[in-house]
């Protein structure tokens, strides 16, 4: 990985260098344009409207196009000089829950490492606060020509830091056209049957994902070169109408999952950082069971006083 960003990280009186990697890349199918009558490469030359003429990359440079339609050019020595705090400094602003962020909000992510020896104490000791408080930084990070609101959290598998850096609140569009009529109401047994479902195909496991589009345009590429048999013909599925009968549907789902995985349950899914969320799930079980017994008291008094019997007094209690 080579790295795409040299700055640090600055709390309070804390500077912290420290080098970016992007953590994550895409490997999806890239096509290519042609002419479809002789497969000629179609490519995109650039242009200057006012010489009519061919330019090179080195000769080109940005403009900012205003609400006039003028264009004032910037060269990438005006950029540079930008008086932008966040150009070369990862500037934390706060502290917050890991949960506070909702991941609409997240844009791309990088790997943060030390830039040297000295920078190696300070960034552990950022690394080990977060983890104990279970909370992540708030920082503001120009890169790539953008300013962009972003997070520090920690890495635990791999016990590393890693910046989010995120969209703007304005980036983020209004969902409230989008949502269904909340005049549509769901039953208790659908809602149940749903919980079965979820049971019976069970968590995430990356082994079992993989890009089938990709492979199949592999495979058709190779059959069209004549180093692979042609692809068989896509079976016709069933047509899918509309569902009439939910239930019914939900239950043939949870025995298609269940007879997927040879009728055996879900392997069970792994725990984490539940640690906090655990007193919570102890309370709701006390409280279920102290329902549970007195629904039982109440029962039974009631099933008394219809029979004419009255409940013994227990000793050493007051009536």
């Amino acid at each position: 990985m080579k790295s795409i960003w040299k700055g640090a990280i600055s709390f309070g009186l804390v500077s912290i260098p420290v080098q970016l990697y992007s953590a994550t890349e895409e490997h999806g199918v890239s096509f290519r344009q042609v002419h479809a009558e002789d497969g000629g490469r179609i490519r995109y030359r650039r242009f200057c409207e006012l010489e009519d003429r061919e330019v090179q990359y080195a000769e080109i440079t940005r403009a900012y196009e205003t609400e006039d339609g003028d264009l004032v050019v910037l060269t990438p020595e005006d950029l540079a000089q930008l008086p932008l705090p966040s150009k070369k400094i990862i500037d934390v602003v706060g502290f917050e829950e890991a949960g506070y962020f909702d991941p609409i909000q997240f844009s791309r992510a990088y790997y943060v490492k030390a830039a040297d020896a000295a920078a190696a104490k300070p960034y552990v000791l950022l690394r080990e606060a977060l983890k104990r408080s279970g909370r992540v930084a708030v920082v503001k990070v120009a890169l790539r020509n953008r300013e962009a609101p972003a997070l520090v959290r920690v890495l635990e598998e791999e016990n590393v830091l890693v910046l989010h850096t995120m969209l703007w609140p304005d980036e983020v569009r209004s969902a409230q056209t989008v949502a269904p009529d909340e005049k549509v109401t769901v039953r208790r047994q659908e809602l149940d049957m749903v919980d079965s479902l979820m049971d019976a195909l069970g968590g995430y496991d990356p082994d079992e994902f993989t890009d089938e589009y990709r492979e199949a345009v592999e495979a058709l590429v190779a059959s069209k070169e004549g180093i692979a048999p042609p692809l068989p013909a896509e079976a016709e599925g069933e047509e899918k109408g509309q569902v009439i009968d939910l239930m019914s549907a939900l239950e043939a789902s949870v025995k298609a999952a269940k007879d997927k995985r040879g009728g055996t349950a879900a392997p069970a899914r792994k725990k984490t950082a539940a640690k906090k969320a655990a007193p919570k799930k102890k309370a709701a079980k006390k409280a279920a069971t102290t329902g549970k017994k007195t629904t039982a008291k109440s029962t039974a008094k009631t099933a008394a006083k219809k029979t004419g019997k009255k409940t013994a007094k227990k000793p050493g209690k007051a009536a």
